[in-house]
């Protein structure tokens, strides 16, 4: 727990913690882009030749291939965020080009994903750059069909399957939540799209339509289920934080609402330490090199909300913020009380 010094706010004292690991280094920031982009584009080349040995080596190799998409997608991030690169010219150059690999569009993620940190937990403001979260009042207020609806969204097949594709491949290039008048968006996305079947129409000359799609298909399909995996398990845990203003808190929706995912190191290192996620909320402006440093360094900071990767799977069985009891709640156990 963060203790104010005397005469300090919480948000002094906090931002005084975080102030040493705030803004990129540039030099790390290359490095980490070099590295990653590098690593990313010989495992393609690798399982397109393993095409040659058997089709079973080439589903194994897309694992850490995804892993290194998914390493771009939090530079990305972190360009979004203005914590990768000082210009924002380049951290735009940087954000596109990335955005042509993960499917989405820069300059609209970045923006609904800076109403998530600016919203985060806040019962008046969801529905732009977060997992779609109902309160029990909410649920039974619907009808039954809407009621269906959200259950088959929630479910962990749909959620991390067939929607996270939909959600990646289909709605980024057409997003219709933006308003007509979001110009910079609607023209990263049609840059984006652009780019997307330029690079696809490049690479089916390349290596034939076939091999491409052998290749690419399973790299995206784990890249979109575990992305969506890794935002869902960052806010949805039964003792997570919701709440109406003015009682909302910036600092409480980031340190109780926000989890502190523990993963193997090989995987922090590809998820660029995003499980660290109550601090990056903190101050998104720490870039992910640097996250793990901070944590260390200031234990007062340990998140109260720690997920193990084993643990995970548990909290996809959460489905309904509970105001009365203060946390999530599954359907079987909405479903319980009526029977009781």
């Amino acid at each position: 727990m963060i203790q104010s010094a005397p005469g300090s706010s919480r948000a002094a004292t906090c931002n005084a913690m975080l102030a040493p690991y705030n803004g990129p280094d540039h030099l790390r920031s290359l490095a980490q882009l070099s590295l990653t982009a590098t690593g990313f584009f010989a495992l393609w080349y690798v399982m397109f030749r393993s095409l040659e040995v058997h089709y079973a080596l080439t589903l194994v190799l897309s694992l850490p291939t995804a892993g290194f998409l998914i390493r771009l997608f939090m530079i990305q991030h972190d360009c979004g965020h203005g914590s990768f690169f000082r210009s924002r010219r380049l951290s735009s150059v940087v954000g596109h080009a990335i955005g042509t690999l993960t499917l989405l569009p820069y300059e609209y993620w970045k923006r609904t994903h800076a109403h998530h940190h600016a919203h985060a937990g806040d019962l008046e403001h969801r529905g732009f750059g977060d997992v779609e979260t109902l309160t029990v009042e909410e649920y039974l207020g619907r009808s039954k069909k809407d009621r269906l609806a959200y259950r088959i969204y929630r479910n962990p097949l749909v959620l991390f399957g067939v929607g996270a594709l939909w959600h990646f491949v289909l709605k980024q290039r057409l997003p219709l939540n933006i308003p007509r008048g979001w110009t910079r968006e609607w023209r990263s996305v049609w840059i984006t799209n652009l780019a997307i079947a330029v690079s696809v129409l490049v690479m089916v000359a390349l290596v034939g339509l076939p091999s491409f799609l052998l290749v690419h298909a399973p790299v995206v399909a784990v890249t979109c289920s575990v992305g969506v995996w890794l935002f869902y398990v960052q806010h949805q845990f039964e003792d997570t934080y919701w709440e109406r203003r003015p009682t909302w808190d910036f600092f409480d929706a980031a340190l109780e609402g926000s989890s502190h995912l523990v993963l193997p190191r090989p995987l922090a290192w590809l998820t660029a330490h995003i499980g660290l996620h109550h601090i990056h909320h903190l101050n998104p402006r720490i870039p992910n090199y640097r996250l793990q440093a901070c944590q260390d360094a200031h234990p007062a900071l340990e998140a109260a909300n720690k997920i193990t990767l084993r643990g995970s799977w548990a909290v996809t069985r959460l489905h309904l913020w509970d105001d009365e009891a203060r946390r999530l709640i599954s359907f079987r156990e909405l479903g319980a009380r009526a029977e009781a």
